[in-house]
């Protein structure tokens, strides 16, 4: 079934949980749709995973549109829900509304996701007045990580648990469909998934949450760089492919790859000296 803001909704009300999964190339958003995700993630945690940056400053409008359109091209059912980069939106409301068309109309994006809370209502509210449907993003939120001094959990005191409320209700006021929370504790999530009325997906936000997301490189165990506390590895895809590239090597060198059974023949016998 084609999964659209309506039916995400939807399911916030049913109280059936929403399930999201990052992707950024065409073959991967093809597997992972057809295993009937709702969302697709086109994170600017590609930095990470795709590019090798430390972080995701680095990550550029042009980055996004080009994995995005490879995801869009892929994906057939999935809601695909595509990172607006730094800078892409801090600089101006206009700036914002501008980009987030372009994640749309050149990166087939159908909604875009924006970090911040209170200091981004009007550029929420905005893009969502331009027919953009919107994701927050709020918790700890991978843009500012030189704001926070690395990758930390937030929101563990009372004062900076009232600010992540806070800006959980600005993020719904302004007019966004759905929230990612990130690294928040799960108490503090329960509490913000009950109060708004739209969907709020946790990543490292505990149970209590209306869906969850991850990044595919880590639930398969393909990124060893850095591992998250809260990441399930569900396979170790890493460690087969690893397995598989090692016996490619020994078999091209041992000449026993390609064999008959992965080459051609031709249609009639040729003298090829003669030609």
């Amino acid at each position: 079934m084609k999964k659209t803001v309506a039916t995400i909704l939807k399911q916030k009300e049913n109280h059936e949980r929403i399930t999201m999964l990052t992707a950024y190339d065409y073959s991967t958003a093809r597997l992972i749709d057809e295993s009937g995700i709702d969302m697709i993630l086109v994170g600017d945690s590609l930095g990470n995973v795709m590019l090798g940056y430390e972080n995701t400053l680095s990550v550029t409008m042009e980055d996004m549109i080009h994995h995005s359109a490879a995801v869009a091209r892929g994906a057939k059912n999935a809601l695909i829900v595509t990172d607006m980069p730094f800078m892409s939106y801090q600089t101006s409301v206009y700036d914002a509304v501008v980009n987030a068309g372009r994640l749309v109309k050149e990166g087939g994006a159908h909604a875009v996701k924006l970090e911040g809370g209170t200091e981004f209502y009007e550029h929420i509210k905005a893009i969502v007045n331009a027919s953009i449907p919107v994701v927050g993003h709020i918790g700890m939120t991978p843009q500012s990580v030189n704001k926070f001094g690395g990758f930390t959990v937030q929101g563990r005191d009372a004062k900076a648990a009232a600010k992540i409320i806070e800006d959980a209700k600005a993020v719904e006021a302004a007019g966004a469909f759905a929230v990612v929370m990130e690294c928040v504790p799960d108490k503090l999530a329960k509490h913000i998934s009950e109060i708004l009325s739209i969907p709020v997906i946790g990543i490292g936000a505990g149970e209590s949450c209306d869906g969850q997301v991850l990044v595919y490189q880590d639930m398969l165990g393909m990124y060893s760089d850095f591992t998250p506390k809260f990441v399930k590895k569900y396979a170790d895809i890493g460690n087969v492919m690893k397995t598989a590239f090692s016996s490619y090597i020994q078999e091209v060198k041992s000449g026993s790859f390609p064999d008959k059974e992965h080459s051609f023949t031709l249609k009639e016998d040729i003298n090829f000296d003669e030609l």
